[in-house]
């Protein structure tokens, strides 16, 4: 079974040919079990081999699941395992990995994230230094009030609620913002204390980060400030101006539905684990 699970959710090829070709016609492994199911609770961090592990495994016919690296795919919390165990129930005659957002991100956090925290969070940090939300358009004057619109709030937020002052500029050139902005809102990035939740909710910052380009956006959300929704509108609204204004275009909305099911699973992970 660990081959099978490596065979499922291995990494893309670095060949361009082969890339398009699994592209065009991705091999589907045939459904090999009856019932997917959250596994008892045994601790926090319990995770055979995986750092990010947690109390609560997913089963497929009572047998753990095990990421591409061979660690046991465990979580923090009960209901977060059972959404991950619906989505391998879901599936019918063949497993489809486009259609387990959850199972990818939590491959990703067992295997890439938990090794190597410090790395993940400093790249966070970096979005903070040239942030979405600090480059507003010249005109015309619609856009201008709807990035207004969006974006405001959530700087004032950020002001607020963490002490971090951002300074939005008009154009693209860069801008340097204040030192003590960007240490004060890096210090809400999750992940500095290594625990398991920690290691999940900064997997999911990371994804919520990098499919936004705001790592702003991504602490509100984390911080229960925006929904979803909001947050996925407020990251495109230069991109909804112009498919507004010049035309949709049906590939482009293809990636975009495929990034928002990335979306909404790293806010499910940040919903789940939120602080109480």
């Amino acid at each position: 079974m660990r081959d099978i699970f490596a065979e499922i959710f291995r990494e893309p090829p670095s060949n361009p040919m082969e890339a398009a070709r699994r592209a065009m016609r991705p091999p589907l492994r045939k459904r090999f079990y009856r019932q997917a199911q959250a596994g008892e609770g045994s601790g926090e961090g319990s995770g055979e081999g995986s750092g990010a592990g947690g109390a609560f495994p997913v089963l497929l016919d009572g047998k753990p699941i095990r990421t591409p690296a061979q660690r046991s795919l465990t979580v923090p919390q009960r209901e977060l395992a059972a959404a991950i165990a619906a989505e391998w129930q879901a599936q019918r005659e063949a497993i489809d990995p486009a259609k387990m957002p959850l199972t990818r991100l939590a491959n990703a956090i067992i295997d890439g994230v938990a090794p190597a925290p410090q790395p993940v969070r400093a790249e966070i940090e970096k979005y903070l230094a040239a942030d979405l939300l600090l480059y507003r358009a010249h005109g015309p004057e619609g856009l201008v009030a709807r990035q207004a619109q969006h974006w405001d709030p959530v700087l004032r937020w950020a002001d607020e609620a963490l002490g971090a002052c951002f300074v939005p500029a008009i154009g693209v050139m860069h801008v340097a913002q204040p030192a003590q902005a960007v240490a004060a809102a890096a210090a809400a990035i999750p992940g500095a204390t290594g625990g398991a939740s920690e290691l999940w909710r900064l997997g999911a910052c990371y994804i919520v980060t990098t499919l936004t380009g705001s790592a702003l956006l991504t602490l509100a959300l984390a911080a229960g400030r925006l929904t979803t929704e909001a947050a996925w509108a407020a990251a495109h609204v230069d991109e909804d101006w112009n498919m507004e204004s010049w035309g949709r275009d049906a590939l482009a909305l293809d990636r975009r539905a495929s990034h928002f099911a990335e979306m909404q699973a790293a806010a499910a992970v940040l919903r789940h684990l939120c602080r109480g």
